[in-house]
């Protein structure tokens, strides 16, 4: 079965974040990808210079047209925006009863520009990680949502990974890309079992959708893979992703990832 799996993101005109790398992810994992647009930015591989976001009711009727139509098999969630987008986002996923739903609480694009209102935060906190089967934040995020300081260690990480999976998820997977080292060391969560899952860490500027990239691996996944697993082939695929960037030349800045390595081989030199 091929599955069908929702990205509920902003825009990125670029291509390297938000639905448009959700959409190549799925694509390059075998998934069918569909889209609700929460925002739509103006930005490049340097930063954002613009955001608009969509009205909260509109999010949720576009949400709804899909559910009323398609089967749903996972659900990734990004940027949300603003407290009434994520309480939307909420009330119609639990309307419709999804099913394997990843929230990434994207709060920061990689040029260091805000994503996510201050009223926000408590949304994504009360509302989005409660009905999450993964929640994948990088430390900063996880930082923010706990109201602490960013961990510096995969000790105070580990500790991390158990106070967010307080907040209700499924399960927690805290990103550690923020830790030195040469390994880039990833905590898992889910009450029970701890889990490290480690890759090594890529020399490469293009990083520009790393975060989106991870998440929507996971969902295209989770119909089709048990959890852990899932994770551990979305890992790798990302590592992939990162490992073959360099191949791309697109922009000055934070380019993106090359989301087809896999596929594209002979074609692009």
């Amino acid at each position: 079965m091929i599955p069908n799996v929702l990205s509920i993101a902003g825009v990125d005109p670029s291509g390297g974040a938000g639905i448009a790398a959700d959409l190549k992810t799925f694509a390059a994992l075998g998934a069918y990808g569909m889209a609700a647009v929460t925002a739509v930015t103006a930005q490049n591989t340097r930063g954002v210079t613009g955001v608009r976001l969509i009205e909260p009711g509109f999010v949720a009727e576009q949400i709804d047209a899909i559910f009323a139509d398609i089967r749903v098999d996972a659900v990734k969630i990004g940027m949300a925006g603003t407290a009434e987008i994520a309480a939307a986002i909420a009330d119609a996923l639990v309307r419709h009863r999804a099913r394997h739903i990843v929230l990434d609480p994207v709060m920061v694009a990689k040029g260091g520009d805000r994503l996510l209102s201050e009223d926000a935060v408590a949304a994504v906190r009360e509302r989005l990680i409660p009905i999450a089967e993964v929640v994948t934040p990088n430390l900063p995020e996880a930082a923010t949502l706990l109201g602490v300081d960013e961990p510096t260690d995969i000790a105070a990480a580990t500790e991390m990974a158990g106070e967010l999976k307080a907040l209700g998820a499924a399960s927690v997977l805290l990103k550690g890309g923020h830790l030195a080292g040469p390994e880039s060391i990833d905590v898992y969560f889910d009450g029970e079992t701890l889990e490290t899952f480690r890759a090594p860490r890529i020399a490469t500027k293009n990083t520009h959708g790393t975060g989106c990239t991870l998440s929507a691996a996971i969902a295209a996944l989770l119909p089709r893979l048990p959890r852990l697993e899932a994770i551990g082939k979305a890992k790798a695929y990302l590592t992939g992703a990162l490992r073959a960037a360099d191949r791309l030349d697109v922009g000055s800045g934070h380019g993106p990832l090359h989301h087809f390595h896999a596929m594209w081989g002979t074609f692009d030199g």
